[in-house]
């Protein structure tokens, strides 16, 4: 027996290795190609062959792709450098890497990692559900042959009917009620062993991790090419094609809904707003390429789902499915409904059936554990909800808000946050508190007033409103602002005292959050940080942010009469109310930061001066 331990004590550090230390002392990635797999496999998940096909469907045309990749670019690419970067330069997760961007933004850390806590439990039980699916799809004939919302609605979710509410055009009259309460065991089973393969792939850090990722991501390509494969060879694949990108409904670029579920699908599928890649960046080695491991995680979700979206549309096609106006399709329906049914029409249904699920289980275990990883306590707790007869309701509500609410308002202050407020001593400093007060209180009052207006009286006037809030403040502020003592280091910024005050409020915070950063990121061969990337973050992100964050609130007033989508809407604006709390009382977030690094957000005053990391501070 003795002699055994040692073999077993061998054969267990070679399934789950400990973590490399860097000089720190804090774990390390065994390789960059362990860190951009674990990243890809948080983007690559279940939601790129279920979610993203559902979304182009309901926009269907090429019109969805304007929206789409123009939050790719303007938002997903941008927020995605800033939180691998600030991550790997503060070796710290989400609340500590924003800590140092600016102590007042640690509610800003916390409520990504909220993000992670409310949508990891639910997330979990379209796991279990998918296990359901990939437990019977060993029966001959499949049980959801022929009935397959049946088999879903019954015996998957088991959720019992809800009582319609009622209202009218001023009031509720009646809220919509939830009989169901009871656990569904089956369910519970599946989750509990879900959390368990998370916890096994995590426990040992990212030594661990960083082998378990080779299986999660490279399997999952491999069966997805084949599920492509066969789903265009079937009968009439070819309209289905033809409504994935061979349409155009231009009208539909002026609703607010295309613009609303872009913008959700692009930060559910990137994973940008959900803490996890700050805290993977942060056992990066220091001097990583961050810029170009952000494009190249962004860029190859945005290739893998947009590729396996085929397998949707080709049986999408197979079935003779079309939009019908008005009328929105979930993620479940594909995932649970559409492509079940094709399959129990194909040859060696089994084996596709198989196939299918056991996809969708890994490529969503991987974006599980990545959550998990920035969120490690309570989630059990928290998911109880879902698996009762009413959990598929309160799963939709919950993810309905926290994609149009949360996540947009999150990644909004993203990016106006920490290009806004950045060594802001240094431009208090050099034009006066006054100024920078009254140009920062335009900018973000515009844009409020400006979206406010907008659903109150039309687009033109919400514009007039906005901008003209922005331009009157700015031209106040630079009325009253000092003249700077530090002239801005291009000339075309030196021509007057005016033009540099104004370069100190809109470009300085975030120019030298670029010049800090780029110090440690952007060393030797790395890509730097642009100069562009700041000002993109700052006033072309944000405000294209604010407009779709706008949007959601007419969207709640259709669904008033239902307590889940009220639920769901209350937690979340709790990110809401976390921002705001980090912003006036940054000292109750002190608990979630080690002592010794609680003060790295109060930078000194050093205007033009290099930060650079936290050894130069």
């Amino acid at each position: 027996m003795v002699a055994i331990l040692p073999a077993l004590k061998k054969v267990g550090i070679w399934l789950a290795p400990p973590p490399q230390k860097s000089e720190d002392g804090r774990a390390q990635w065994p390789s960059r190609a362990a860190f951009l797999l674990a990243a890809m496999g948080g983007c690559a998940g279940m939601g790129n062959l279920i979610r993203y096909p559902s979304q182009v469907y309901n926009n269907n045309g090429l019109q969805w792709f304007i929206p789409y990749l123009m939050c790719v670019f303007l938002v997903a690419i941008p927020c995605l450098v800033l939180e691998i970067a600030i991550g790997q330069a503060y070796h710290g997760g989400s609340v500590v890497a924003f800590n140092n961007v600016n102590h007042r933004l640690k509610g800003l850390g916390s409520s990504l990692l909220y993000i992670g806590f409310i949508v990891g439990p639910y997330f979990v039980v379209n796991l279990s559900w998918i296990m359901i699916y990939f437990r019977n799809s060993f029966k001959s004939p499949l049980p959801w042959e022929g009935r397959s919302e049946e088999f879903f609605y019954q015996i998957v979710v088991a959720n019992v009917d809800a009582i319609p509410g009622n209202k009218t055009s001023t009031s509720v009259i009646d809220y919509t009620e939830y009989p169901g309460v009871k656990l569904i065991g089956e369910t519970v089973a599946w989750t509990a062993f879900t959390w368990f393969l998370v916890w096994v792939s995590i426990f040992r850090g990212v030594g661990l991790t960083g082998r378990v990722v080779y299986f999660t991501m490279g399997l999952p390509i491999i069966m997805t090419v084949v599920i492509v494969g066969r789903s265009v060879s079937l009968e009439n694949a070819g309209r289905g094609m033809k409504l994935y990108f061979g349409e155009w409904h231009g009208e539909k670029l002026a609703r607010g809904d295309i613009w609303q579920t872009a913008a959700g699908q692009v930060f559910f599928s990137t994973g940008v707003g959900f803490g996890y890649f700050s805290s993977y960046a942060s056992y990066n080695q220091k001097h990583s390429n961050a810029v170009m491991d952000s494009i190249l995680i962004v860029t190859s979700n945005v290739l893998f789902e947009g590729f396996a979206a085929f397998a949707a549309f080709g049986v999408i096609g197979y079935m003779g499915m079309s939009p019908v106006d008005g009328e929105r399709i979930g993620a479940f329906t594909i995932g649970f409904l559409t492509l079940p049914t094709a399959i129990t029409e194909l040859p060696a249904a089994k084996f596709w059936a198989f196939a299918l699920f056991f996809t969708l289980m890994v490529l969503g275990y991987s974006s599980a554990f990545a959550m998990l990883d920035a969120v490690v306590t309570l989630v059990m707790d928290s998911g109880i909800g879902y698996v009762a007869k009413f959990g598929f309701a309160l799963l939709t509500g919950i993810d309905r808000w926290i994609s149009d609410v949360a996540l947009v308002f999150v990644v909004f202050c993203e990016c106006a946050a920490s290009t806004s407020l950045y060594r802001w001593r240094d431009v208090v400093g050099q034009i006066g508190l006054p100024s920078f007060i009254t140009f920062n209180s335009s900018f973000f009052g515009g844009m409020f007033f400006g979206v406010a207006v907008t659903h109150a009286a039309g687009a033109p006037a919400g514009a007039g409103v906005g901008f003209g809030l922005f331009i009157v403040g700015t031209l106040v502020a630079l009325f009253i602002g000092k003249t700077p003592d530090y002239e801005p280091p291009s000339n075309y910024f030196n021509r007057n005292p005016y033009i540099s005050r104004f370069w100190y409020l809109a470009f300085y915070s975030g120019q030298q959050l670029v010049i800090d950063l780029n110090v440690i990121v952007g060393m030797g061969k790395n890509w730097n940080i642009p100069v562009v990337w700041a000002p993109l973050l700052r006033f072309i992100s944000a405000p294209t942010l604010a407009i779709i964050f706008g949007f959601s609130y007419p969207s709640f007033n259709a669904l008033r009469e239902d307590p889940l989508h009220i639920l769901g809407f209350v937690v979340a604006h709790i990110c809401l109310l976390l921002i705001s709390a980090g912003v006036l009382l940054p000292r109750w977030f002190d608990v979630l930061i080690p002592p010794k690094r609680r003060c790295e957000g109060k930078i000194v005053y050093a205007p033009n001066v290099v930060q650079g990391s936290l050894e130069t501070q």
